[in-house]
């Protein structure tokens, strides 16, 4: 490694994504074996790479060229190599003494960087510099341009705020493309060489329209207007996200939130399309933004048994959604589409590893809205409490949806639903049952028969 890493925190993140894609590569290995604070292989010389990045001089050992071509640990090298120069670039070296190609380093300065594997440095107690983001950009194998998490990224955390470089609204590109034109003219410098350095799928005789095609997000949930961003678009898609995206009406810009703990060199992701089954995804992806999705929901394809429990469970969720919406369902057969949305939150909470983001607050308001409509404000009031939770995570206290939430919890019957279709479960917000255990509330909660 040429210059070496740096403690600094564009060097740990990159370096810790990098051990995460040598731990997930030889996961299934028996000779790689995952100590506390390296990785070691267990061949001739047995290489070690550690966790902290900075530390580290050599992976090759003491043998190399003909020599190591004649064992197995030749394999590890070139592997470990490869996905370090894809990462890394040019300051990846290699050495062969058949050639007369020698250590960057000297030697007595290697072994004492090795020994130095066995104890983990002090620990950095200080506080995140505000001024600091979150992220840092970086060049994405097969991806291009991609954010990755400069530090440990709690839960619920706001990683990003941006206000569009432009709006535009939906129109066929030869309509697009002077109506961007005259946008990105009016655009200071800087803003328009972030615009015109963003990926570009469509590259064909409308290049501005292009690129509003491929990373324009909408300006809120259905909007014919999409914005552009310097930071948020260059975010890329994952099936299985680990942040949420989302629109502020009042305040006119764009939010990122963590929706699980994000690890230091970790990839942030957000959903591009609406979900659904492998096949439609991948149809709405290829079709929409002109790539193959390989995320880890994806990738089940190689694992045949799981993948067809992810599918048959998305299936599951598509029609718990389509039945929960029906209207005559709500009005006739309440108790059942309550039900429905607890079977989908459990579905949900499987497939997305109990980390689910604004799924859970949907199907929470679903449930809010099917109490409300009958007069329940004891129910209503708990199910809207836990979308208003479930907004907090993914969109932050200041968005208008999670206050307006918080305000349902207060006071349901202010819903423009409220006793809509009947008041046959008339409850107060007060009756709200206390002392219950947790399974015992969630019956009375859904209103499970026994």
């Amino acid at each position: 490694m040429v210059p070496r890493l740096s403690k600094g925190d564009v060097d740990r993140c990159v370096w810790a994504r990098f051990i995460d894609q040598i731990k997930s590569y030889y996961k299934d290995d028996h000779q790689v074996e995952i100590k506390p604070n390296y990785i070691l292989f267990k061949v001739i010389c047995q290489p070690i790479l550690p966790f902290e990045g900075h530390k580290f001089l050599s992976f090759s050992s003491n043998i190399s060229g003909r020599v190591a071509e004649e064992v197995e640990m030749e394999d590890y090298v070139n592997t470990v190599r490869s996905h370090a120069r894809a990462i890394f670039g040019s300051r990846i070296h290699g050495w062969n003494e058949m050639h007369d190609s020698w250590w960057h380093y000297p030697l007595d300065e290697v072994k004492e960087s090795i020994k130095s594997y066995e104890q983990l440095d002090e620990p950095d107690t200080a506080i995140k510099d505000p001024n600091v983001p979150w992220f840092v950009v970086w060049d994405i194998p097969a991806k291009g341009k991609g954010l990755l998490a400069r530090f440990d990224i709690p839960k619920g955390t706001r990683i990003l705020c941006e206000k569009p470089l432009l709006t535009v609204k939906s129109m066929p590109s030869s309509e697009l493309e002077p109506v961007v034109a005259a946008k990105l003219k009016a655009l200071p410098r800087e803003s328009q060489r972030q615009f015109l350095s963003l990926h570009n799928n469509f590259k064909r005789k409308h290049p501005f329209s292009g690129i509003v095609k491929t990373n324009a997000l909408p300006c809120g949930s259905s909007s014919p207007v999409g914005g552009i961003y310097p930071n948020i678009c260059l975010i890329n898609h994952s099936c299985v996200p680990n942040s949420h995206n989302n629109w502020n009406d009042d305040t006119e810009h764009e939010t990122i939130y963590a929706i699980r703990p994000i690890k230091m060199g970790e990839e942030i992701t957000i959903p591009y399309g609406p979900g659904g089954r492998l096949e439609q995804r991948q149809s709405f992806l290829k079709e929409s933004f002109g790539f193959t999705c390989t995320c880890s929901g994806c990738n089940l394809i190689s694992a045949p048994d799981e993948l067809m429990v992810s599918e048959t469970r998305r299936e599951r969720i598509e029609n718990l959604d389509k039945a929960i919406g029906d209207p005559f369902a709500m009005f006739l057969r309440p108790s059942d589409t309550l039900l429905n949305c607890r079977e989908l939150l459990q579905a949900l909470d499987e497939e997305y590893n109990g980390h689910t983001g604004a799924l859970d607050a949907r199907a929470y308001y679903d449930a809010f809205q099917v109490c409300a409509a009958h007069g329940d404000q004891a129910r209503a009031s708990v199910f809207a409490e836990r979308s208003y939770q479930a907004r907090v995570i993914c969109e932050g206290e200041e968005s208008p949806e999670t206050q307006r939430m918080k305000a349902l919890a207060l006071r349901p019957k202010d819903h423009a639903s409220f006793g809509l279709l009947s008041m046959t479960w008339k409850l107060k917000r007060q009756t709200v049952p206390t002392g219950l255990d947790a399974m015992k509330f969630e019956k009375w909660l859904f209103r499970e028969r026994d």
